[in-house]
């Protein structure tokens, strides 16, 4: 065998060993960010799931479609650095998945949180808000249907 099919064979065994790794660790200590996201076990559990699935769909996937190599190899210093290129680009495309899915995440758990801590909708307005070029005049005979009445002077 010449080198690049060496260099292909050490770019999946690296990849595919990477990404198994870092789906069992995010997948395992995750899950504990899951459950205070969802405020739910088994919809953690769920999501923890199908999120490893999607992870491993997606890193696969790139390892697969980012393996062919279209420069000769000549040498074994040359394959190196071609395999060191390759598995930079595994290894920022798994962190940039993770720093997505953390942030999207986040994002979601603060607005469970927001609206928790809010208990109760908001209050029917009383009025409306005048125009944006000046002061609306005060129409004697009232308001017109659907329009609600403003409150009145304190």
């Amino acid at each position: 065998m010449d080198a690049k099919v060496w260099m292909y064979l050490a770019y999946l065994t690296v990849s595919i060993g990477l990404t198994v790794w870092v789906a069992r660790a995010l997948s395992r200590n995750g899950l504990v960010f899951l459950e205070d996201v969802f405020a739910d076990k088994r919809l953690a559990d769920a999501v923890n799931s199908l999120l490893v699935v999607g992870f491993y769909l997606l890193n696969l996937g790139y390892v697969t479609v980012a393996m062919k190599e279209a420069d000769p190899v000549g040498d074994t210093s040359q394959a190196l650095e071609q395999l060191s290129m390759k598995v930079g680009l595994v290894l920022l495309v798994l962190g940039a998945l993770h720093f997505f899915n953390v942030f999207a995440l986040g994002r979601y758990r603060r607005g469970r949180l927001r609206q928790q801590a809010a208990g109760h909708p908001p209050l029917a307005p009383i009025g409306y808000l005048p125009p944006q070029g000046g002061s609306r005049p005060v129409d004697p005979a009232g308001p017109t249907p659907g329009q609600t009445p403003l409150a009145p002077p304190r």
